[in-house]
């Protein structure tokens, strides 16, 4: 199992959705922290990784112990643009 930890700028995006889709990141998160499971793949071109759940992403960084959550948001919006 590793940890999960936001980014001040992710803890802002995931507060700024509503409820029924913060409740679904987190599980997803919790998901992926836990044993694996989600839809993830590793971004194209620079470092880290995506997490789709829905129509939302979470952008990622992993070591062994540590999921850091870089960015959370639509994907309708500049998600990959972004940063």
């Amino acid at each position: 199992m590793k940890t999960v930890v936001f980014t001040h700028a992710a803890a802002k995006d995931l507060d700024a959705l509503p409820q029924d889709a913060r409740t679904a990141i987190h599980d997803g998160l919790c998901a992926y922290a836990i044993d694996g499971r989600g839809d993830v793949k590793r971004l194209a071109g620079r470092d880290g990784f995506r997490l789709r759940i829905g129509r939302y992403r979470v952008l990622f960084a992993e070591d062994r112990t540590t999921v850091l959550a870089v960015y959370v948001g639509k994907r309708e919006t500049t998600t990959y643009r972004r940063q």
